[in-house]
C-alpha cells in the first residue's frame, strides 16, 4: 500500500510555498499600512474615470473617491482617533478578554477543560469543537475571542498540536459562518436586502427572515464533516511534521489532576454561571422585555440583547472566574483578580497595534469605493455570460468568495450585489432564497484565508502562543485546504439540495422553478 505521506507530498509542497511566500510579507501592522498607502494611490489614479456603474445603495453613479485631496487628508487626520476607537473588533476583543482573562488565570477554564477531556473521547474531540465553534457565532463575534483560543488550549492539553485545534475552531467559527441551526441576527439582515432586491422584479414578494434556516442547519453537518476529516487526516499530520511546538510555553493551562478544592470551586462557579443564564432567560422571555426591540424581537441588530452579547460574555466569565479564584485559593485579594485582567490585556498589546493600522486601512478602502466597484464589475460580468442556472450558482459562490477577500462585511457585500444577482436569477426561475444561500456559502469559505478579516491578526496572535514564528503565510497555508474543500463540497451540497427540490425558505410566498 502506498505511503500516505508520499501521497500527500504534493499538497505539502504547495502549502509550503504558500507559507513561505506569505511569511515574506511584512508584519501585519506594516502590511495594513502599506495597503492603506496603496489604496490612497489607486484612489487618486482611478478617481477621474467613469466606470459606468450605479451604486445600488444610493442610485447614484459609483465613483472612486480620491483620498489624496487636501480635504480628504485633513479628514483623515481629524478622524484618525474615532476610526481607531470605533473599529468594531477592538472593543469586542478587549472587553471579552477582560472577562476571559479572569476565568483563565484564576484556573476556572483549566478546571473545566479537565472535566471536558475526562469524558470526551479523543476521536470525537475535533467534531465537538467544530460544532461548538459553529454555534458560537450566534453570539456575534464571541467565537473569535473565546472558542478559537480554547481550541488551542484543549488540543495542547490533550497532547495534540494546538495549532490544529485553532485551525479546526477557526474553520467552524469563520469558514462555517453561514452554517448554523440556531437563528442569529445575520438572518433577518441579509433577508432584508434580498427582499428589497427581489421586489425589483416582483413588488409583492415577501420573504421569511429565516428563509435559509433549513439549509444552514443541514450545512452544519457538512462543515463538521469536512473540518473533522481535514483536521485529523491532513492538517494535524502536516503540522506535526513541519511546525514543531515551541519549548517552555508560558501561560498555558496544565492538565494535572483536579483537586477536591478545585472541584468545589468549579461547581460553585458553574452554578453561579447557570443561575445567571436562567435569570437572563426570564428577563428576555416576556414579550415586553426591555431586552427586545420595538417590535418585540430578540434577534435583530437593534434588540438590546443582541447589542449586549459581548458585555454578557464579559460578565458570564468574569463573575464565575472570580468566584473560582477566591474559593480555590488562587486569589487572596481583589488585586489578584485585577492582576489577571492586566495580564490578559498585556497579551493583546501586539493586536492593538495591528488593529490601529487595520482600522485605518479598512476605513480608507471603504471610503474609496474600490471594493464596491470590483464587486459590481464582477457581478455584471457574471450576468453577461448568460450561463445555465446551475453554473451561475457556482459562479455566484466563487465571486462571493473572491469579493470577500476585498470587502469584509457580509451585509455590505450583499447590499452591493444582491440588486444584481437576485433579479437576474429570478428571471431564470431561481428563488431569492437560493441566491442568498449561494452568496452565504461563498461569503463563508474564504473568511479564513483573507488577512483583511479584522480578526485574522488576532488568530495569528493565538497561534504565536505555541509557535512564535507563526506568520500570515503560516496561517493561510494551514487554512487554505479548508477553504478549497469547503468550496467544492458545500457548493455541491447546495446544488444537490436544490435538485432535490427541498424548500430553501420557511413559509416563503415565492416558489422557484428548477431549471
Amino acid at each position: 500500500m502506498e505511503n500516505p505521506e508520499k501521497r500527500s507530498s504534493w499538497l505539502d509542497k504547495f502549502l509550503n510555498v504558500v507559507e513561505r511566500l506569505g511569511n515574506k510579507l511584512p508584519d501585519p501592522a506594516i502590511l495594513f499600512l502599506m495597503l492603506m498607502l496603496l489604496t490612497w494611490g489607486l484612489s487618486a489614479f482611478l478617481s477621474p474615470f467613469d466606470f459606468g456603474e450605479t451604486d445600488p445603495r444610493t442610485g447614484e453613479p459609483l465613483l472612486v473617491q480620491n483620498l489624496l485631496t487636501s480635504t480628504q487628508l485633513a479628514n483623515f487626520l481629524a478622524n484618525m482617533i474615532n476610526v481607531f476607537i470605533n473599529f468594531p473588533p477592538l472593543g469586542v476583543v478587549l472587553l471579552a478578554m477582560l472577562g476571559v482573562g479572569v476565568a483563565e488565570h484564576s484556573g476556572y477554564i483549566n478546571a473545566g477543560l479537565k472535566y471536558l477531556l475526562g469524558f470526551t473521547p479523543q476521536s470525537l474531540l475535533t467534531p465537538i469543537l467544530i460544532l461548538v465553534a459553529i454555534v458560537s457565532h450566534t453570539a456575534a463575534d464571541a467565537g473569535y475571542v473565546l472558542v478559537i483560543p480554547l481550541g488551542g488550549i484543549i488540543y495542547y492539553a490533550a497532547g495534540r498540536h494546538p495549532l490544529a485545534g485553532i485551525a479546526a475552531t477557526f474553520a467552524g467559527v469563520s469558514g462555517g459562518f453561514s452554517a448554523n441551526f440556531i437563528p442569529s441576527s445575520i438572518d433577518p439582515l441579509l433577508q432584508s436586502f434580498t427582499q428589497s432586491a427581489a421586489q425589483i422584479i416582483d413588488p409583492t414578494i415577501e420573504l421569511n427572515p429565516l428563509n435559509n434556516l433549513l439549509f444552514t442547519g443541514l450545512s452544519s453537518f457538512v462543515v463538521v464533516g469536512v473540518g473533522w476529516y481535514l483536521t485529523d487526516r491532513v492538517i494535524e499530520p502536516r503540522l506535526k511534521r513541519t511546525l514543531p511546538i515551541d519549548e517552555n510555553i508560558e501561560d498555558v493551562p496544565r492538565m494535572d489532576t483536579i483537586s477536591e478544592k478545585e472541584k468545589k470551586a468549579f461547581w460553585l462557579a458553574t452554578a453561579v454561571m447557570l443561575i445567571s443564564l436562567v435569570l437572563l432567560f426570564f428577563w428576555a422571555y416576556p414579550t415586553d422585555s426591555s431586552l427586545r426591540d420595538e417590535g418585540g424581537k430578540l434577534t435583530t441588530f437593534t434588540a438590546p440583547l443582541m447589542r449586549s452579547i459581548v458585555p454578557l460574555i464579559f460578565l458570564v466569565f468574569w463573575f464565575p472566574g472570580m468566584i473560582f479564584g477566591f474559593v480555590s485559593g488562587t486569589y487572596t485579594a481583589m488585586k489578584d483578580m485585577v492582576a489577571s485582567m492586566s495580564k490578559a490585556m498585556g497579551s493583546m498589546s501586539h493586536y492593538i497595534v495591528m488593529a490601529f493600522f487595520c482600522a485605518l486601512f479598512i476605513d480608507a478602502f471603504t471610503k474609496s469605493n474600490i471594493g464596491a466597484l470590483i464587486a459590481l464589475k464582477g457581478a455584471n460580468f457574471l450576468e453577461s455570460l448568460q450561463l445555465p442556472g446551475q453554473v451561475t450558482i457556482v459562479g455566484i459562490v466563487g465571486l462571493s468568495a473572491f469579493v470577500n477577500l476585498l470587502v469584509g462585511s457580509a451585509s455590505a457585500k450583499w447590499a452591493l450585489i444582491s440588486p444584481i444577482f437576485v433579479p437576474m436569477l429570478m428571471q431564470l426561475g431561481i428563488s431569492p432564497d437560493l441566491t442568498q444561500a449561494a452568496y452565504r456559502v461563498g461569503d463563508s469559505v474564504s473568511n479564513i484565508i483573507t488577512p483583511l478579516l479584522p480578526y485574522f491578526p488576532l488568530v495569528v496572535i493565538f497561534c504565536q502562543r505555541y509557535v512564535k514564528n507563526t506568520g500570515i503565510g503560516t496561517l493561510v497555508s494551514i487554512m487554505l485546504p479548508y477553504t478549497l474543500v469547503l468550496f467544492v463540497v458545500w457548493t455541491a451540497f447546495l446544488l444537490i439540495y436544490w435538485a432535490l427540490g427541498i424548500p430553501l425558505g420557511l413559509q416563503s410566498t415565492y416558489e422557484y422553478i428548477p431549471r
